[in-house]
């Protein structure tokens, strides 16, 4: 372990309006002591906020996509869904870099942190040149098994190789900000999503419909908006760690080779990517399942679940905020700590998103409404909001809970439940009620939904068993 000094910890101000303002700019607390809530609020509310501009990240293409027609909008979510392939390596990687980022913090070994976030850099850099090539030579083929038409096809290509070619942004925009958050420099992740992300919302207009002296490109100019405002997001993200992050510094020393560290961060990260690549593809399947019914289905499903997406993102900011204290609390010895602040975060985010899913369910037509005037299309998201919405409550506590395995570095739990839960139960059950009980898309709206509030429920009862204490990383 490093004898790197720690510095005394300063006398902070605790008036409410001076802990608003300390989440938002950046706190330097020592998260392992004092009170559980404060440490909830101070990491959440930056992590809300940066997922509240993803949130709305996620709904501004198909907001101007939408205005292109259903196959626009079929080509944006057919490419989600292989992105969620993605965002499946980037996230688990991203999962190991922030276990042992926040084990090293909360053992107090700062030099331990910085040589951890180093080699999470090196498997980023091997993971996205990987994934890359393979991705940019075949993404009309991908697109073809998909069930994609053949007009969509041949409309939707060039934005399908640009984004999945494009996907190191997306890496290292996961990567790094999942090492902030390991560390508690949530108010950084914060920073670097929102600045990525306003910048797509200005370049999407004038990129898609050409206006001033950009190009008219389609939906290509919204893959170029995305790509341009995640890679100066990145940029910021590494300027960040090298010269502002509050609790290590990278040096040169840190980016020496070291056999041992790398293989514990392949080993932990392997198994989350495993995870959710188990969790994401699982929307492969479930777009399949949809993209029978026709572009008009693809459209409104993706509509649906793109505004989903802007509700429950908020909720992975209190569920990251509780991985951070459960990596934290474990390197401290506190392990006791570090499931109460889960429970804690837990119950919070039942709260938030109980009231969000009501407004869907309540709101649905207007809603949906703002993204499309295709009668066809608008019923079909419609109903797709409004029924995945009714289990707003299990995904918060699922998202908890299962963020918080991650963040113990205990990643077979989540990959277990994940392939049980949403491929040997939720695809099948998909295509059952959707094909042979008729249901059409409204079965796979309703297999989203009871597979999510099954994966709470068993997720909460092994949290209870505290197998997760016990992992080393």
């Amino acid at each position: 372990m490093s004898t790197q000094e720690v510095p005394e910890e300063e006398v902070h101000d605790n008036s409410y309006w001076s802990i608003l303002r300390e989440a938002i700019v950046g706190s330097n607390r020592d998260f392992t002591k004092g009170s559980i809530g404060l440490a909830v609020f101070l990491l959440a509310v930056p992590m809300i906020l940066e997922m509240i501009m993803e949130s709305i990240f996620a709904v501004v293409d198909v907001f101007f996509v939408g205005r292109l027609g259903p196959n626009a909008v079929a080509i944006v979510g057919l490419t989600e869904s292989m992105m969620f392939i993605i965002y499946a390596v980037a996230m688990g990687i991203g999962v190991g870099g922030m276990a042992m980022v926040s084990r090293r913090i909360g053992e107090k070994d700062r030099d331990g942190a910085a040589r951890s976030a180093t080699h999470a850099i090196y498997l980023g850099l091997i993971a996205a040149a990987a994934m890359g090539v393979i991705a940019a030579v075949f993404a009309p083929t991908f697109l073809g098994l998909l069930g994609a038409e053949p007009e969509v096809i041949e409309e939707g290509s060039l934005f399908a190789r640009l984004m999945l070619g494009g996907n190191i942004v997306v890496v290292f925009l996961f990567l790094l900000n999942s090492i902030f958050r390991g560390a508690g420099d949530a108010a950084v992740a914060m920073r670097v999503l929102w600045t990525a992300n306003i910048l797509n919302c200005i370049l999407d207009p004038l990129l898609i419909f050409g206006v001033g002296p950009f190009p008219e490109l389609g939906v290509t100019g919204a893959a170029v908006a995305t790509l341009t405002g995640r890679g100066v997001g990145v940029l910021l993200a590494f300027y960040y760690l090298f010269y502002g992050a509050k609790h290590f510094t990278i040096r040169k020393v840190h980016w020496k080779f070291e056999t041992d560290r790398f293989g514990r961060l392949i080993k932990l990260s392997r198994v989350a990517v495993l995870q959710f690549l188990i969790g994401t593809t699982s929307w492969l399947g479930l777009m399949r399942v949809v993209s029978s019914f026709g572009s008009e289905a693809v459209a409104g499903y993706t509509i649906a679940i793109r505004i989903i997406i802007f509700g429950l993102l908020p909720a992975i900011g209190l569920a990251n905020a509780a991985a951070t204290l459960v990596g934290q609390n474990l390197g401290a010895g506190q392990p006791e700590r570090a499931e109460k602040s889960v429970w804690k975060s837990a119950l919070y985010n039942a709260i938030f998103q109980t009231s969000i899913g009501a407004l869907f369910v309540i709101f649905a037509a207007p809603i949906c409404g703002i993204f499309t005037s295709d009668p066809e299309v608008l019923l079909h998201a419609t109903d797709g909001l409004r029924i995945i919405s009714y289990g707003f409550l299990f995904y918060a506590v699922g998202m908890v809970l299962e963020t918080s395995f991650n963040g113990a570095g205990d990643a077979w739990t989540p990959t277990y439940l994940n392939m049980f839960i949403f491929w040997l139960f939720e695809v099948p059950l998909a295509y059952v009620l959707a094909h042979w009980a008729g249901m059409g898309p409204h079965g796979v709206y309703w297999s989203i939904t009871i597979a999510f509030s099954a994966l709470a429920v068993a997720s909460a009862i092994l949290f209870r068993r505290g197998k997760w204490k016990k992992v080393e990383v």
